[in-house]
């Protein structure tokens, strides 16, 4: 595939004048989803599907979510295994949105519509269908706002202790930028999911299993939480995160987040978001856009 990718690129750059720096950078963008569809049983260029391809995106929307790559590195991969099958099926291949499909939103973009994740009773009925683990990482994005990366790294048992201990929970282990931060627990919810989830970590280091690195982990157990709560409409796990600052800014407010229809006044709306852009890990409170939906 890539051998066939990288001949079309450059018919290309003779025909229509496509630079040689693009060419190049699209060829290594589209040797890396060759990769992915080879672990998933593809290796002719003919069998890509649509699917194939949003699974991919999908992924790389997750890594964004966890800081690992930047959403136009995301977008522009996408863009690159579009470009491909456009010039390899001659205009034929109906392309691949990075946003909508794939779900790699801008930082700047304001939440519109409330998370999925947001009715415990739905994403109830997607647990059941996961295993400890799965379950485990699920609930402590929903319920303590982690990353995917820092649910999967923690030490559940540790953060236990420390939970019942002190009534926090110190975040270290796949963070953005290596910065620790701590989120309060303010229900038995959340110790009730830490429980679970040191339960489900067993001998393990960290939540994530023993046996596996992070790349594996990410690639295929994240893969499949994915996508089976995808199939019981929690569209991203990412959701999860927005759907536990929804949660927070109702208690430190008293107020509906914006996204679900609340009209806060302007001095308490900034501290709400000050304090959750802190708990998520995000330097910026402009960013809370994104998970609670325009500042008042």
């Amino acid at each position: 595939m890539v051998t066939a990718a990288q001949f079309a690129l450059n018919s290309t750059v003779q025909v229509s004048g496509m630079g040689f720096s693009h060419a190049a950078e699209t060829g290594r963008n589209f040797a890396q989803f060759a990769a992915f569809a080879r672990e998933n049983g593809v290796k002719q260029m003919e069998h890509i599907s649509r699917e194939l391809v949003i699974q991919y995106g999908q992924q790389l929307a997750d890594r964004v979510s966890n800081n690992e790559i930047g959403q136009g590195h995301a977008q522009n991969a996408v863009s690159a295994i579009n470009t491909v099958l456009r010039i390899a099926t001659q205009g034929e291949w109906q392309r691949v949105s990075p946003t909508k499909e794939c779900s790699i939103d801008q930082r700047s973009a304001i939440r519109e519509t409330p998370p999925t994740g947001l009715d415990r009773g739905q994403l109830e009925r997607g647990l059941t269908a996961l295993n400890e683990r799965g379950v485990a990482v699920a609930e402590l994005a929903r319920e303590l706002g982690l990353r995917t990366k820092e649910a999967s790294l923690l030490n559940a048992q540790s953060a236990l202790r420390e939970a019942t201990s002190r009534g926090a929970v110190t975040i270290t282990d796949g963070t953005k930028g290596g910065r620790d931060r701590e989120i309060p627990l303010t229900s038995a919810r959340q110790i009730a999911v830490l429980e679970r989830a040191a339960a489900a970590q067993g001998a393990a280091r960290a939540v994530m299993p023993a046996d596996q690195n992070w790349k594996s982990w990410r690639e295929n157990g994240l893969r499949d939480i994915r996508e089976t709560l995808q199939q019981h409409g929690v569209s991203r796990l990412h959701d999860l995160r927005s759907a536990y600052a929804c949660d927070r800014y109702q208690q430190i407010t008293g107020y509906a987040a914006p996204v679900l229809g609340g009209q806060v006044p302007r001095e308490i709306d900034r501290a709400a978001r000050q304090q959750i852009a802190e708990e998520l890990g995000h330097g910026r409170i402009s960013i809370t856009n994104s998970y609670l939906g325009s500042s008042a």
